[in-house]
């Protein structure tokens, strides 16, 4: 039988039926070709996506390469996806995996005292759901288990590694604003031990 696709079509064809991200190596084993070509072409594949503001695009993430839709139609994907809920996260679940995100390895102590509140059930779920693993031991008495996070979890947020998360500084309160508040506070104990 013979094929007259382009690689090009082959490649898009093959990314569109896979359920998970796919590596270049893999690829270019099933198209028969060297895996730097097939690299090169989803590249340029990419750039083209955009350039057309298509509802799809080629997204390079930790494991692999997948098709995912454009941030351009996100609203309209998230209500379409939204339909069924049952599988999101808890604030307290999103929380925690933040947490890990950025302080791993951490251990679950180390998450109950960032958070304040026991996290036992939060992390078997986490680890459930495949967002974290163990990745080795705390030093000394009792060794606890250290927990970071999966390929899974970059997947899902879109990333080729953890250098990509955003600066933790951005979601924390100015300085100038936090001295403000204790200034402020400092003010209202100061009137109530007046009074």
């Amino acid at each position: 039988m013979r094929d007259d696709s382009s690689l090009e079509q082959r490649l898009e064809g093959m990314l569109t039926v896979a359920l998970e991200p796919i590596s270049a190596e893999e690829l270019a084993d099933v198209a028969d070709v060297d895996a730097t070509e097939v690299t090169n072409i989803l590249r340029t594949l990419r750039e083209q996506f955009i350039e057309e503001k298509r509802g799809f695009q080629l997204a390079e993430l930790a494991s692999g390469w997948v098709m995912q839709s454009s941030p351009d139609v996100a609203q309209w994907v998230t209500r379409f996806a939204n339909r069924d809920v049952s599988h999101r996260l808890s604030s307290a679940a999103l929380e925690t995996l933040a947490i890990i995100a950025y302080r791993q390895p951490i251990s679950r102590a180390q998450i109950t005292a960032l958070r304040g509140v026991n996290v036992d059930g939060v992390v078997r779920l986490l680890e459930q759901r495949g967002y974290i693993e163990e990745v080795g031991r705390a030093p000394g008495p009792g060794q606890s288990i250290l927990y970071g996070t999966t390929e899974l979890f970059l997947d899902r947020m879109g990333l080729a590694s953890l250098q990509e998360l955003p600066p933790i500084e951005d979601f924390l309160v100015p300085l100038s604003t936090a001295q403000a508040l204790v200034a402020e506070m400092s003010e209202v104990v100061d009137d109530l031990d007046g009074a």
